[in-house]
């Protein structure tokens, strides 16, 4: 994969893809739950001089690894999955089951402005489709590269979630996918929360090409459903706890 750029030796390689899902999924649990619940609260944790860390902010941080971990797993899905066109129909259905629970966790109604990031996946998902075909088909090139283009106006269009930010990220880690330590530096710069969504490269640069124990229908089907339930959840404690 990418062993011939690699600083970290394979001993040190101990995460699979299910640990890495799993971190992102708390990742993006502590950050919703920050931004639902916890938007107006002050609790300090840390205070050095001027300068204070507030619970909020501490949650908030912790969740910009969560996207990152999301899309470099969905990059490599997209190499190890057998069945790409049933992946990217089901990053859809989720895309659309999803985005009722996404509208009420953010305005507690049935509109919101924004879309949520599984349309972001779908859409980075449909582009490396097109990088792909860009890279193998010699005749098709330009009519790929529009297409590609369209994409990334269906992203800030659709104002899925991270936007053509989001998009461009995806199609950056495929394009890096064999030099890691520039993808870091590259991928760290590339998102608006910089730093913070860089820290999401040091559990894949533990990434060690394994499936891990995510495997099956069930277990995969529930790891998707989740995230339209938490924020069912979160939307129905909100209404019950402040009436949004």
């Amino acid at each position: 994969m990418d062993s011939a750029y690699s600083v970290i030796p394979p001993k040190a390689k101990i995460l699979s893809g299910s640990l890495l899902k799993l971190i992102a999924l708390v990742s993006m649990l502590i950050d919703h739950t920050a931004s639902v619940l916890l938007r107006n609260d002050t609790t300090v944790l840390l205070r050095i001089g001027s300068r204070s860390l507030t619970l909020y902010t501490a949650m908030r941080t912790v969740g910009r690894l969560a996207f990152p971990l999301y899309a470099f797993l969905l990059v490599e899905g997209f190499f190890h999955t057998r069945d790409r066109l049933r992946y990217g129909l089901r990053l859809l259905l989720f895309a659309l089951i999803s985005e009722i629970p996404w509208n009420l966790e953010h305005t507690g109604t049935l509109t919101y402005a924004s879309q949520n990031v599984f349309f972001t996946l779908f859409l980075g998902f449909l582009g490396l489709w097109l990088l792909e075909d860009i890279k193998n088909d010699e005749k098709n090139k330009v009519r790929d590269f529009i297409l590609l283009i369209l994409l990334l106006a269906a992203s800030v269009l659709l104002k899925a979630d991270y936007g053509c930010s989001g998009f461009g990220f995806i199609l950056l880690l495929y394009l890096l996918r064999d030099m890691p330590i520039c993808r870091a530096v590259t991928g760290a710069c590339f998102l608006s929360s910089t730093w913070k969504a860089g820290l999401a490269f040091i559990p894949i640069a533990l990434y060690n090409g394994k499936r891990g124990f995510i495997q099956g229908k069930l277990l995969s089907l529930f790891f998707y459903l989740l995230y339209p339930l938490h924020m069912l959840l979160l939307y129905v404690i909100r209404l019950k706890t402040t009436g949004y």
